[in-house]
């Protein structure tokens, strides 16, 4: 549990996540009791940790995993024996934009997301003093049991193990869909990808699967770039001041599909630059709020530029759940290789410490 953001350095000693005991209320309607079978750390976490971008506190963090749904309460379209991948938005089904196929950006999802709230505006941790901590992304998966949303959750086969399961709840949804979504890359497409940690690399599985020719990977870690070749990008670039440069050069006057996934902003500029005329860069990190962006705007129209953000990566789980899962056991998405660490509950601080170094690409916590 989080108690206070903006601790220092190193995690390990600092421990913002706190070991707690928490008692949790049954399921409500609609509301689903899951055992976590595996939950992945990632920067949206870490954001939260170091107080880039606020939460309501105490909070339960944690919201890519996987589990094996307990009880379901009345309606929830659930058995106890299921398995599950969580999705960090609970598409309520029905609002505007659900309904218009777009359920990450569903208003009562964001609304109970930003409230640290389930869908339904309840809470059902309850510390041993009594405070209520609070929902992240209405999943909360740094924990043993959780009470979700059923629309946070699609059904998997139960023979996929939970660790490459939970991947598929933030990694895989929003790089894959950058790619295959928000970009659009079509096969013989030049791709750019900026930042390979679990979203990134993610995005450069899908550009290959979708038949990019040209796929140039851009990262300041080497061993990042290394896992990057042999994942099928043509070229690696150390990201910095000649990046640009080295990627329009490789793509014969910058990509046709450029991805961030760093949520930097100066990182987002340089892929926006990295675009060929024509070209279309989309951004899935998250950067803080607040961040101002400087592009020339007049590229946009004298180039036909398409600058387009990306949340989930413009996908709809219950639908892209089911097909990543049989891209990856086809063998099109072999996003096992991004699980580079496996961790205890216990050692959640000092992993946080890793991802702050770049040093991870997904790490898992597993009982």
């Amino acid at each position: 549990m989080l108690v206070e953001s903006g601790r220092g350095l190193p995690y390990a000693e600092s421990a913002p996540i706190e070991i707690a005991t928490l008692r949790l209320d049954p399921p409500g309607p609609g509301e689903l009791l899951v055992k976590v079978g595996a939950a992945g750390l990632c920067h949206s976490d870490l954001s939260v940790i170091n107080g880039s971008r606020p939460r309501p506190l105490p909070m339960a963090l944690g919201h890519e995993a996987a589990g094996e749904v307990v009880a379901a309460g009345e309606d929830a379209e659930f058995e106890p024996g299921d398995h599950v991948v969580l999705a960090f938005v609970p598409a309520c089904g029905s609002c505007e934009r659900c309904v218009g196929g777009r359920p990450a950006l569903c208003g009562p999802g964001a609304r109970a997301n930003g409230a640290g709230t389930l869908l339904g505006g309840g809470m059902r941790f309850t510390a041993e003093d009594g405070t209520r901590p609070f929902h992240h992304l209405g999943v909360s998966a740094f924990s043993e049991y959780t009470v979700v949303s059923s629309r946070s959750a699609v059904k998997v086969d139960r023979d996929l193990p939970y660790e490459i399961a939970a991947l598929f709840g933030c990694a895989v949804l929003t790089g894959a869909g950058a790619a295959f979504y928000s970009a659009g890359v079509q096969a013989g497409d030049s791709v750019a990808v900026f930042g390979l940690g679990g979203v990134g690399l993610a995005a450069l599985l899908a550009a290959k699967a979708a038949g990019a020719g040209t796929v140039v990977a851009v990262d300041v870690v080497p061993s990042k770039l290394e896992l990057a070749l042999g994942l099928g990008a043509t070229h690696a670039v150390t990201g910095g001041e000649d990046a640009v440069e080295q990627v329009r050069e490789l793509t014969g006057g910058g990509a046709e599909k450029v991805i961030d996934s760093t949520g930097v902003v100066p990182v987002l500029e340089q892929a926006y630059a990295a675009t060929r005329p024509g070209g279309t860069t989309v951004t899935v990190g998250l950067p803080e709020p607040g961040k101002p962006v400087s592009l020339p705007a007049l590229s946009l129209v004298a180039e036909e530029r398409t600058l387009r953000g990306s949340y989930l990566g413009s996908s709809v789980p219950r639908r892209d759940v089911p097909r990543f899962i049989g891209m990856y056991r086809s063998g099109a998405l072999p996003v096992d290789a991004l699980l580079s660490h496996r961790l205890t509950l216990d050692e959640v601080n000092a992993g946080f410490d890793r991802l702050h170094a770049g040093e991870a690409v997904r790490q898992i916590i597993v009982p």
